[in-house]
């Protein structure tokens, strides 16, 4: 019959509201929002940036893990650019480079400058080549130099006239060396004279400024990176574990299949010794079987996204809340975070899906008008806007077809393009999307994740409610 067929109801953000308790939260500026992405990564704000190629790239992923999020760098591009991309994250703020940009003094002034500019460098460090530190050229060095020609060992700053520390220097002692010397460059060198690493005040001063930073133990910014599970998934993932990456994310648009348990059975055979997150899936049978799989948390959400029409096209999803509510309850059996991804508009959402049991959130088109994401830039109707596409359409599906990801016969269309209005720094929309969340924690009388957990309430509201959860009867300034 057909009611055998229709085995639950399912609701979106939409369909609910958080019902408000007694609460013994005197601010809001009281509540923590911390909470797992895995076992051993926890986030200071629970927010992911999607790994769309509209949303997430270095820049996206800097500020991210800057605020104490974690940007996922999208994974429809070479696997060369994709690790450039996850060193550059891994590159812009620790106070200690292991690995400097490095030249020999044999090479040109033309090639200095050609390196300065790919990798973005201000100043680069003389090696010869057995790695000992010979100098230091910086942009002070050649800037009125217009002979491409010269030797870089005839414009270095030679190693006898700077000042050096070796490798076992602590942060504390490095600031009085900088200081006392008013330098901006300290060299590491082993004993044997070998450069080993790089100590900059700028960088100092990037690590003091944002002080709930996603931070791994060497004090480099985290960034999570997406693969797929098609025939160069474990090349790509091996090459973003040489870069630094600190997650994977297997991502696919039905990520409760075959071949997505046989791609976390390939890693863990291939022991890639990284934090796996899977998906996306919709229902508890898919966190079960995930998560027996090894995955170390699973991403939620199938077809809830503002530019997924999937839906639509193959008539398949579960409404969000719900698909959250229930993954969430399977999840917690095995002590797994879940991660909600699509379907928020507005801070209230993630308050909801957070309520319901997710322990992070994943955002798309709340960040994709922002001035860090990769998309491009519009001007219509004298407003600016950016361009985002969800990862399944139609001109997605032409790029990964360049790539080789999809074929033709698979060449259906589950994503729209669309424009987004331009909105800024992330940053700035971090910190309202935040505070809205600890508000509506603090609703609950939770004052941190846990507590959420523990505490919210939901009731179901009808068309009639949500128009009124809404600016009504008056124009809007």
């Amino acid at each position: 019959m057909l009611d055998e067929k229709i085995v639950k109801e399912g609701l979106a953000y939409g369909d609910v509201l958080l019902i408000p308790q007694r609460s013994s939260i005197l601010s809001r500026k009281l509540v923590d929002v911390s909470s797992n992405l895995t076992k051993d990564i926890r986030l200071k704000m629970p927010i992911l940036s999607a790994n769309m190629d509209t949303v997430t790239e270095h820049k996206t992923a800097i500020a991210m893990a800057r605020m104490g999020g974690l940007g996922v760098i999208h994974r429809f591009m070479s696997i060369n650019d994709q690790v450039e991309q996850v060193k550059k994250v891994k590159r812009f703020e620790s106070y200690r480079v292991d690995a400097p940009y490095t030249l020999e003094p044999g090479k040109t002034l033309g090639e200095a400058r050609e390196s300065m500019r790919k990798f973005g460098v201000t100043g680069l460090l003389i090696v010869d080549h057995l790695g000992r530190l010979e100098g230091i050229l910086t942009r002070r060095d050649v800037a009125f130099e217009n002979d491409n020609s010269l030797l870089v060992s005839n414009l270095m700053t030679p190693k006898d006239r700077l000042i050096v520390a070796y490798q076992d220097i602590d942060l504390d002692e490095a600031k009085k060396v900088l200081s006392r010397h008013r330098i901006e460059k300290l060299p590491l060198v082993d004993n044997d004279g070998k450069l080993v690493g790089l100590i900059t005040s700028k960088d100092i001063t990037k690590t003091m400024e944002y002080p709930n930073a996603t931070k791994d133990a060497r004090g480099r910014l985290r960034v999570a990176a997406a693969i797929g599970v098609k025939d160069d998934t474990l090349e790509r993932a091996l090459a973003l574990k040489e870069a630094g990456v600190d997650v994977l994310v297997i991502d696919i648009a039905h990520g409760h299949s075959e071949m997505v348990l046989n791609t976390i059975d390939m890693l863990k055979a291939h022991n890639i010794g990284l934090p796996i997150i899977a998906g996306n899936i919709a229902t508890p049978e898919a966190v079960r079987d995930l998560v027996t799989a090894g995955c170390d948390a699973v991403k939620v959400g199938v077809g809830p996204g503002s530019t997924c029409i999937t839906r639509l096209v193959a008539g398949t999803g579960v409404p969000q809340f719900t698909a959250v509510l229930e993954c969430a309850r399977e999840a917690q059996k095995y002590n797994i975070p879940i991660i909600a991804d699509g379907g928020i508009v507005y801070s209230g959402d993630i308050a909801k899906a957070l309520g319901g049991g997710a322990s992070v959130v994943m955002l798309g088109s709340l960040l994709a008008g922002t001035e860090e994401a990769p998309g491009i830039t519009m001007m219509k109707n004298g407003r600016k806007y950016k361009v985002m596409r969800g990862m399944a359409s139609f001109g997605a599906n032409i790029n990964r077809q360049a790539n080789k990801d999809v074929d033709n016969a698979e060449y259906v269309a589950e994503g729209v393009e669309a424009m987004v209005p331009y909105k800024g720094s992330v940053i700035e929309i971090l910190n309202q999307l935040v505070g809205g969340l600890k508000s509506g924690m603090s609703y609950s009388n939770a004052g941190d994740i846990a507590e959420f957990w523990q505490n919210a309430r939901f009731c179901k509201i009808t068309a009639a409610g949500w128009q009124e959860s809404k600016p009504h009867d008056v124009e809007v300034i």
